[in-house]
Formats: C-alpha cells, sequence, structure tokens
C-alpha cells in the first residue's frame, strides 16, 4: 500500500500506542489507513530541560508576547501563523455525498490538510462548524482568523458558498479562498490552456459548454470568459442557461447576462452541438450521441467524481483530448495541483487576499510545466510532479506582488 499510517515521531526512543484493531478494520482496507486520524499536530522544537521549558513557555514566551502587541506583524514571524491555513467546512456539500453534516465531514477535511502538507509544505487544521446560516459561518470563521494566515473554504453548499467568501474576504485581511470554486477554476483553465494548444485552437474562438450550475461550474464560467474564452453555454438539471428562463436564482441570472451568446436554448444535446468543449462538473449522465454531436478534434473535461458524467471510453471515440477527475485515467484535473501551491505563494508574501490575475498565474504555470511534453493523454502535470507547488507558488507570489496585494 503506498499510503499507510507513520508514526508520530520519527525519534525510536518515543513509545507509540498502538491501538487495537476495529471491526471496521477488516472490512475495507481504507478504514485502517483513517484510523485515529490522518494528520497529528507536532512540536517544532523539543522540551529536554528545564531551561528548554523556560524558553518555550513561561517566562520566555511573555517576551514574544509582548514584542507581538506592540508590533502585530510580528504573529507572522513568532507563530505558525505564516504558515498555516484554516480548512472549514459546514458539511452540507461534501464530495459527492451531499448534506451529511460537520461530522462526516471531518475525514475530507483531515484529507485536504494532509495534501497541504504533503503537496504544498503548508500545515493546515480541519474546523468542521455546526452551523450553516451565512451570517453563523462568516462571524464564526472571522472570529477564528487571527490564527491562521489563510482561509481555505471547502465543501460548503452553494449559493451561500458565494457569500461566505465574499463576506469573509471583505472582511479579513488574509487570503479566503472556496477551493471547490477557484481550485477546479484553475486546473481547469491549465488544461484548456494546453488542450487548445495541441488541437489548434484559439481561446477566444472556442465555445464551451459548462455541465453544472453550482459552486465549481459558476466558477469556472467565470473564470474561462475572464481569460478569454470566445463563449460559454452552462447547462443546469434544467436545460441551458438562458435568459428566456423565469426560473433562475440570482447568481444564474448573472451567467445567463454573460453567457451563451447565440442565445440557444433546449438540453445538454442541444447546447453541445458544434461545441469544442465539454467541462462536465455536474454528476449527471451526458449522453453518448451528445457528445458526437461535437465539433471535430473535441475536448471533454468529465470531472465528476467517482463516476464521470461520460465514461472516458466512450468520450475518446468522439473526442480527440479527454480528462477525469480520476486518478485512474489520463490526465486528472485535480484541485491538489492548484491549491497547495497557491496557498505556499500567498503565505510567502503574506497576501491579504488572492486576486484573479494570482489564479490566472497558477494556471499558466500548470500548462507552462507540460508544454515541452504536451500530448493527447498529458495536458496537466501529474499530481506527483515536483515541479508543480514550486512553480504554482511563485507565479502565485510574483502576481500578488503585480496586483499590490503582496505585504513583503
Amino acid at each position: 500500500m503506498s499510503a499507510q499510517p507513520i508514526d508520530p515521531y520519527d525519534d525510536p526512543a518515543e513509545p507509540v500506542a498502538r491501538r487495537a484493531a476495529l471491526p471496521l478494520d477488516s472490512v475495507d482496507p481504507v478504514f485502517p489507513l483513517h484510523r485515529g486520524g490522518k494528520i497529528e499536530v507536532r512540536p517544532t522544537v523539543r522540551i529536554r530541560d528545564r531551561e528548554g521549558l523556560s524558553l518555550a513557555y513561561t517566562p520566555g514566551v511573555a517576551t514574544v508576547c509582548r514584542a507581538i502587541a506592540a508590533q502585530p506583524d510580528l504573529v507572522w514571524d513568532y507563530t505558525w501563523k505564516g504558515n498555516t491555513v484554516a480548512v472549514v467546512s459546514d458539511g452540507t456539500a461534501v464530495l459527492g455525498l451531499g448534506d451529511i453534516g460537520p461530522a462526516a465531514a471531518m475525514p475530507v477535511m483531515e484529507g485536504k490538510a494532509l495534501l497541504f502538507k504533503e503537496f504544498g509544505g503548508v500545515d493546515a487544521v480541519p474546523v468542521c462548524l455546526d452551523c450553516t446560516g451565512v451570517d453563523e459561518l462568516v462571524e464564526t470563521v472571522a472570529r477564528l482568523a487571527p490564527s491562521f494566515g489563510g482561509i481555505n473554504l471547502e465543501d460548503i453548499s452553494a449559493p451561500r458558498c458565494f457569500e461566505v467568501e465574499r463576506r469573509l474576504q471583505e472582511r479579513l485581511d488574509i487570503p479566503v479562498f472556496h477551493d471547490d470554486q477557484h481550485g477546479t477554476a484553475i486546473v481547469t483553465l491549465a488544461a484548456l490552456r494546453s488542450a487548445a494548444r495541441l488541437t489548434d485552437r484559439d481561446l477566444a474562438d472556442t465555445q464551451v459548454v459548462v455541465s453544472g450550475a453550482g459552486a465549481a461550474g459558476v466558477a469556472i464560467t467565470r473564470f474561462l470568459l475572464a481569460a478569454g474564452v470566445g463563449d460559454v453555454i452552462v447547462v443546469d438539471s434544467r436545460g441551458i442557461v438562458s435568459r428566456e428562463r423565469a426560473d433562475l436564482s440570482p447568481v444564474k441570472r448573472d451567467l445567463a447576462a454573460t453567457t451563451n451568446s447565440t442565445g440557444r436554448t433546449g438540453d445538454v444535446s442541444d447546447a453541445l452541438r458544434g461545441a469544442d468543449v465539454l467541462v462536465g462538473v455536474s454528476g449527471g449522465t451526458i449522453p453518448e450521441r451528445a457528445v458526437a454531436g461535437m465539433a471535430s478534434d473535441a475536448i471533454v473535461f468529465a470531472m465528476a467524481n467517482p463516476d464521470p458524467e461520460v465514461h472516458p471510453e466512450i468520450a475518446a471515440r468522439h473526442a480527440r483530448v479527454v480528462a477525469t477527475g480520476r486518478s485512474d485515467h489520463p490526465n486528472q484535473i485535480n484541485n491538489v495541483l492548484a491549491f497547495p501551491g497557491v496557498f505556499r505563494g500567498a503565505l510567502q508574501v503574506r497576501a491579504t487576499q488572492i486576486t484573479e490575475g494570482m489564479k490566472v498565474a497558477a494556471a499558466q504555470a500548470l500548462s507552462d510545466l507540460v508544454a515541452q511534453d504536451l500530448r493527447e493523454d498529458y495536458i496537466v502535470p501529474s499530481v506527483f510532479d515536483p515541479r508543480v507547488a514550486p512553480a504554482v507558488a511563485e507565479a502565485v507570489a510574483g502576481a500578488a506582488r503585480d496586483d499590490g496585494v503582496a505585504r513583503r
């Protein structure tokens, strides 16, 4: 097994308490891996004697406290704030499981914290909140924020997630990043840039269909349009999002005003007729006949997990480039390509927020990593490519300085 539990300390002299096997451990190999949690808090210094204790805690710690009280910016240097992110969820939109609550969301948030550390060297703390009202979420996170250098919002259902993120970013002077939206959008744009280059397309002349109008679909649509994509048609469970529909939420009305320039109506098959690109973030099923109606050398990103909207083998019959969100097929469009490096770069320069320019820079950095070896089954780098997080971090830090949100 490539993922294994590890001892809490590398020092063999430190005893490790071994837990007795639990009943579920024999049911599925995933349970032993998660037993006891996937992350822990480790000291960065060791206390071996009275002198060490007096420096790490009282009375020595009071000296540092006074210094920070006199010069608040020192908190970035003399506490964990400068390298720590809160992974915050209310458990209302967890993976494809839906509203399962904060306790059941914990394994995912722990996993996210693990990925922050493994891929970006960023410490992260899972914070699952037992409240779902926008006011409550904003107030709770804002009160927790002084302990962290950034806030990663996760698995909060739409449309509440949009307002929660907006209000928190307005209130806080640290980055607030809803990864379901922006991490997905960054990697999607990176993959699209590569696929467009491979199929000799100009983004300005490209028509994209986004199947799904939740958090990811809305963010991807806005991001692609801002990046210069010619036209995007959004499809939800009731069909094409268009100005003619009277059942649209405020968020979808905004989408209708900026998308679907040709005024199409109908279902996903109507949207895909002649389209260059399909971006699936709906979790629904798209029939093969709809994909068959796309333009030649089509591009299909079927990103729903665990079951893509179109099975890759079926998509490959009609599209030149196929990507999914799964790790067992080529071209995995996975947020882990983005968020560790995005926060690494933002924390390096103590950014006050993550701007559109920083997100575009992250996408370009990912696309650039595969530019020399570009092919149909390699449009984004592997999540295990060690170049990914450093490249994204460097690009994001540079863009933060350019955008005037860096504090150093």
